[in-house]
C-alpha cells in the first residue's frame, strides 16, 4: 500500500456540473472509487493555488492510481491528475550510502 498525495484541477465541464448542482459530495464519489480498489481516503480538500483539490490516500499501487487518472481524466471533467508518493527517506538514504557513484569528471 502506498500512501499518495493526489493534486488535480476541474475543468470547465466540472465547473458547469458544479453550478447545475452545487451540492454535488465529490469527497464521497472520490471515497467510493478509492475503496473500489482497496485502497483508503484520508483526506480530500479544495484548495488556492496551481491545484483545484488535494487528496491523501493509501491506494494499493501506482498502476492503481494510473487506473484511476484514466478512468477520471476520461470523463473530460479533471485534468492534471498528478500522484506524489510518500517514502521512507532513512530506507532510502540507507541504500544510498551504501552504493557508490562518480560525478562526471571525478
Amino acid at each position: 500500500m502506498a500512501k499518495m498525495y493526489i493534486m488535480g484541477n476541474y475543468t470547465e465541464k466540472a465547473f458547469q456540473g458544479f453550478l447545475k448542482d452545487p451540492t454535488s459530495d465529490r469527497k464521497a464519489v472520490v471515497e467510493k472509487l478509492i475503496q473500489g480498489m482497496g485502497g483508503k481516503m484520508h483526506t480530500m480538500d479544495i484548495v488556492r493555488g496551481s491545484y483545484d483539490f488535494c487528496l491523501v490516500a493509501d491506494i494499493p499501487s501506482f498502476d492503481d492510481f494510473a487506473a484511476v487518472k484514466l478512468l477520471v481524466e476520461s470523463t473530460g471533467a479533471v485534468k492534471n491528475l498528478t500522484a506524489l508518493e510518500a517514502i521512507d527517506f532513512t530506507k532510502a538514504t540507507t541504500k544510498a550510502a551504501k552504493m557508490s557513484y562518480k560525478a562526471p569528471g571525478q
